[in-house]
């Protein structure tokens, strides 16, 4: 404890021998640097028992045995220590993307929940008054029915009941003349009486309980059981979507050059979709930017202002490929609506939400361009990038492609329409990119 007596210490600062004395800072630790055998400090470490021990014990229990000083042990430790840190350090970055990545997804599911419950109200608000508008009309279409049906009746109870008025008059005159002692007035009236004028033709009336309407209600009653069997059989369909729905337990994303390619894709490009000064070749898989325009058709699928070149094939699930690049050279995906002409923020690959790039220069470096925000990315560049997408959990992601897989760039997004794979070739004739054909 002396040590901590600043009066003890000073000596040490004072008289020559005690000068030469090595100082460290005061511990409170400091009987566990202290041989408890041997009451001696511990300056030696032993590598054959990786302990540290004091002189003494190096002459005793451990002698013969392989003995470096304390501090040339720590000196080699120190060097592991460095390295230990850097894979702790990148496993932390690593982590703190994951972290990054699923903040992203969750701000993902929640703004993709928001919008199928805004989505689905909405759907079911139309079929509500679908079937609300149905019901009317069935109700309006019975209620005109019953009233021309009533009223042909009423018409016909009229002309039935002036009839039967008539008949009566006529039965009462009958009987009149039948009391007559007149026989002259008898002869004379009975002709004329007795003759009954042509009955109108009128339809016959059914005695039976009417049952006209009950047709009616069996169709609706068949209709609401089939929809209720429809709607039954859909709502699986619908709770197994919804259910479906599990960001936080999709598959983890491949390290290994062999697990990316088992999401291999064979893709070519679409020459109606080729600017005019592009050139595709091998098989629509390269395209070069060229000084003056090709003899290209009119098409209303091609791009007119920048050089740019769209994939034939539609991408969704999980899906790699690799592009060889020179020059200068924007290797994107996009939606297939994205605007063929306009300004760079309508049609320029990942100037706009229907893109995404990521923007390569020889003996530079590479830039990611998602919605018109550059984001620089400082790695070894590479003449062949890897793209991995996984389109349902809405993950981009750029590799450079050598001995190993080096992350450029991931990108966490909402994709809601399959994505094509595309090249935009700026400025630089000559520049070329291509997509590889992964046997």
């Amino acid at each position: 404890m002396a040590s901590f007596c600043e009066q003890h210490l000073q000596p040490h600062f004072d008289v020559a021998p005690l000068k030469k004395h090595k100082l460290v800072a005061a511990t409170s630790k400091l009987q566990e640097n202290i041989c408890s055998r041997h009451d001696e400090v511990m300056k030696i470490f032993c590598r054959t028992d990786q302990q540290c021990i004091c002189y003494l014990c190096s002459m005793d229990d451990h002698k013969g045995h392989d003995t470096v000083s304390a501090a040339a042990e720590r000196a080699d430790r120190q060097k592991e220590l460095g390295v230990s840190r850097e894979k702790v350090q990148q496993r932390a970055q690593d982590r703190e993307k994951d972290v990054k990545a699923l903040q992203q997804r969750v701000e993902a599911i929640n703004r993709s929940a928001d919008e199928a419950v805004r989505d689905s109200e909405k759907i079911f608000t139309e079929f509500i008054h679908l079937i609300e508008k149905i019901s009317s009309e069935v109700k309006q279409k019975i209620r005109s029915q019953q009233k021309t049906q009533v009223s042909q009746a009423q018409d016909l109870e009229e002309k039935q009941q002036q009839e039967v008025t008539e008949l009566r008059r006529k039965d009462a005159e009958l009987l009149q003349l039948s009391h007559t002692e007149d026989h002259l007035h008898f002869l004379n009236n009975y002709p004329s009486l007795s003759r009954l004028s042509e009955s109108e033709h009128l339809p016959s009336i059914d005695i039976c309980p009417l049952r006209l309407f009950e047709d009616v209600t069996t169709a609706v009653s068949k209709t609401r059981d089939k929809l209720q069997g429809f709607v039954t059989e859909e709502w699986e369909n619908i709770s197994l979507a919804v259910t479906g729905v599990d960001i936080l337990m999709t598959q983890a994303e491949p390290r290994t050059r062999a697990e990316f390619r088992k999401y291999s894709r064979q893709i070519t490009l679409y020459p109606n979709t080729a600017q005019r000064r592009l050139s595709l070749s091998d098989r629509n898989r390269k395209a070069t930017l060229m000084k003056v325009d090709q003899s290209y058709s009119a098409h209303p699928d091609r791009f007119v202002e920048y050089c740019q070149v769209l994939s034939t094939e539609g991408l969704t699930g999980r899906c790699y490929w690799e592009v060889e690049w020179s020059g200068r050279a924007l290797i994107a995906v996009a939606y297939k609506d994205i605007n063929i002409t306009g300004t760079i923020n309508q049609c320029g690959f990942g100037f706009n939400n229907k893109s995404w790039a990521l923007d390569c220069i020889s003996g530079g470096k590479y830039t990611f361009f998602p919605s018109n925000i550059p984001t620089p990315v400082s790695v070894p560049q590479s003449s062949r990038i890897g793209v991995y997408l996984d389109h349902r959990a809405g993950s981009l992601s750029y590799y450079s492609v050598s001995d190993t897989m080096t992350l450029l760039h991931r990108e966490q997004t909402t994709v809601t329409q399959p994505l094509y794979p595309g090249f935009w070739l700026p400025h630089n004739p000559g520049s070329s990119a291509e997509l590889c054909e992964l046997k």
